[in-house]
């Protein structure tokens, strides 16, 4: 019979491809920064379920927490964008060449 702690390891190794495959496939880049803090979170938690603690802290500061913050950051900086190829109406839009500018 498989205890709790065999249980949470189950659930931890079948979200962690699903909570991947989103951060992959979304199209709103604040979505995907965000999921991707919740993807080093988790894997911070699978390192301390694997008796790392040392490599779990270092996910956890380095890989979820600056790399996030810094993402977080550049996002900030350059206005978020629309990519489904809509018309997203801010500051930062690509001007596209007209038969005048070639």
């Amino acid at each position: 019979m498989i205890n709790s702690a065999g249980v949470f390891d189950i659930l931890l190794a079948a979200v962690l491809p699903v909570l991947a495959w989103y951060v992959l496939n979304t199209r709103d880049l604040f979505k995907a920064v965000t999921l991707f803090v919740a993807y080093g979170l988790l894997f911070s938690i699978i390192w301390v379920r694997l008796q790392a603690p040392d490599v779990a802290l270092a996910e956890a500061a380095i890989g979820a927490g600056l790399t996030g913050a810094l993402l977080l950051d550049t996002l900030g900086r350059i206005g978020s964008r629309d990519t489904s190829g809509g018309e997203s109406g801010g500051e930062h839009e690509r001007k596209q060449p007209d038969d005048e500018d070639v």
